[in-house]
């Protein structure tokens, strides 16, 4: 069994469907199990395509309401009932979270009364859902593999949360969605990877102006984001959540280089660290 924490990229995609990326999701994998933060689409078919067992898809973590980080949510909730897991599926998030999963639940009713009292056989207990809402920024939770902070983020009018992982010796942060953010810097501070949203400034330079003006308040540029890794100076920094805007892979890195000489790659679906 790998021991060392890891960080794997589920998916890297953003509102904007693009071939090759699913939606934004990422597990950060602790002495075998993971924990999922996010869900957009096609959560539980890249899991499986990683090498995780979707019965073990237990904990969930997500930053914010938004659709394309959410829209898997049913999935990640009935896919690995039906492919075995016993136990409710434990969910932290923004408030919020748990009257999207109350209609989420209501939505499938059918679906789960049918599989749970028709003729398959599913287990009556799997396709449960405990949610917790996050109220206060700190630990939010803790097992003998890792321990999770939850620290505020700004990414528009509502709560969203980035989070960091420590276990197995390894320091992983998430950043969310969001505009530059000094906590998210102290958080990161001599972190082993920090996963950071990002935007091309050469793609934002021709967006029209009323884009422009939402992207620069709840987004973080690449030239933003060289300044955050220079100070909080983490082993590797990973772009996920990439806005490129007729930009490619290595113009972002290019970007990001101008300002910014340590590690830096920009992860794409399955990717692993």
């Amino acid at each position: 069994m790998e021991t060392k924490t890891t960080l794997v990229l589920l998916g890297t995609g953003t509102p904007n469907a693009q071939s090759g990326r699913f939606g934004p999701a990422l597990a950060v994998v602790s002495k075998g199990q993971p924990y999922i933060v996010d869900f957009g689409a096609g959560v539980v078919h890249r899991a499986l395509e990683a090498g995780l067992n979707p019965a073990t898809l237990k904990l969930a973590f997500l930053t914010h309401l938004h659709s394309d980080h959410t829209v898997g949510y049913p999935d990640l909730i009935l896919t690995p009932w039906v492919l075995g897991r016993k136990e409710p599926l434990h969910i932290w998030g923004p408030p919020g979270i748990s009257a999207m999963t109350s209609h989420i639940l209501e939505a499938y009713k059918e679906d789960i009364r049918e599989r749970s009292k028709g003729l398959q056989p599913s287990n009556e207990t799997g396709w449960g859902v405990e949610s917790n809402e996050i109220d206060a920024p700190g630990r939010i939770y803790l097992d003998d593999n890792v321990a999770i902070e939850a620290f505020p983020v700004v990414h528009g009018s509502w709560k969203a949360y980035g989070y960091k992982f420590e276990g197995s010796g390894r320091t992983i942060v998430v950043s969310s969605d969001t505009a530059p953010s000094d906590i998210l810097i102290e958080k990161a501070k001599g972190c082993d990877i920090l996963v950071h949203e990002v935007y091309s400034v050469a793609g934002f330079n021709r967006r029209t102006p009323d884009w422009q003006a939402y992207h620069s308040q709840v987004h973080t540029s690449t030239s933003q984001l060289a300044g955050i890794a220079n100070a909080a100076k983490p082993g590797l920094l990973v772009l996920y959540h990439q806005l490129y805007w007729g930009t490619s892979d290595d113009e972002l890195l290019a970007e990001i280089r101008e300002h910014y000489d340590g590690e830096v790659v920009s992860g794409k679906d399955l990717d692993s660290y």
